[in-house]
């Protein structure tokens, strides 16, 4: 793994970006999972025997863990919703990978889930690490800070007055770290699981959100994990251009950030989150929905 990712200059529709380089980190661990799970890769292998989360079965986070306990040789347990037939019969993508890796899937009716969620908290104790969906936790903080610390000392080399560093939001656990430890900057992000005041609710469980972060909206509600063509259409301009972002997070980001554009007076510095070995199935929704012909 790599102390610091680079940073590369972005020429897109136009305009000058620059892009930091979390993606080629690792295979695996990379982007903002590895900035969460920082403190944990950097932990003694024998602190914990076991690792309990959630969330969606074609979660990047949960792919990472995996990847992140199958090199600590810790057991690592994942509470879903129930999983399609089709899925279960023949895993694909983040799902197949951290199965091989050794995840432990257990599934849990729609109606049960919440309650699920609640008693996996409680069995946390000496030697299991309870890790909430999306790695929004506490623990990402130092791993964060790291990035902060990375792109301070990069400003302050280049003598950049107004930086702009953009990053989309699930949780917002990225954006909020960030903007807490870069106090010569703003931060950018786009709420992309829910809207605006469900992201501001994600981020009041971290603390009050500073002052130096901005969220951009789009013109146009999307919903989590949706095909729209003008998301496919930036994504693919985007990786013709040189650099491939993932299609959930990466290009709604773009998206909305192009929407807002001329109003950014300084450098932006978008921080690639990573994530790229979700695109295969986001890719087959396209292609199921119509939306890709071929390939």
């Amino acid at each position: 793994m790599l102390a610091d990712s680079a940073i590369e200059p972005f020429l897109f529709r136009g305009h000058r970006f620059l892009v930091k380089r979390d993606d080629l980190i690792d295979p695996l661990l990379s982007g903002n999972k590895y900035r969460k799970l920082y403190s944990l890769i950097h932990t003694p292998a024998q602190q914990y025997k076991q690792l309990l989360s959630y969330g969606g079965t074609q979660s990047n986070a949960m792919l990472s863990i995996a990847a992140l306990c199958h090199q600590k040789s810790w057991q690592f347990h994942y509470t879903s919703k129930p999983v399609p037939a089709h899925l279960k019969q023949e895993p694909t993508g983040n799902l197949k990978l951290a199965l091989e890796l050794g995840m432990q899937l257990h599934e849990v009716a729609h109606d049960d889930y919440d309650a699920a969620i609640s008693v996996l908290k409680s069995q946390a104790e000496d030697g299991c690490l309870f890790v909430p969906q999306g790695g929004a936790d506490p623990i990402a903080r130092a791993g964060i800070g790291q990035l902060a610390t990375e792109i301070t000392q990069w400003q302050q080399e280049h003598e950049i007055e107004s930086l702009y560093v953009v990053t989309p939001s699930g949780t917002g656990t990225t954006a909020f770290y960030l903007a807490e430890a870069l106090n010569n900057a703003t931060v950018l992000t786009t709420p992309a699981v829910g809207d605006k005041a469900y992201l501001l609710s994600q981020m009041n469980l971290l603390g009050a959100v500073p002052e130096n972060l901005r969220m951009l909206e789009s013109d146009k509600k999307h919903h989590f994990a949706r095909p729209y063509p003008e998301l496919l259409k930036i994504w693919q301009e985007l990786k013709d251009t040189g650099i491939a972002f993932d299609l959930i997070y990466g290009a709604l980001m773009w998206h909305t950030l192009l929407q807002h554009i001329d109003s950014i007076k300084g450098t932006v510095l978008y921080v690639h989150s990573g994530g790229l070995i979700g695109n295969a199935t986001m890719l087959e929704r396209y292609r199921h929905k119509g939306m890709i012909l071929n390939g």
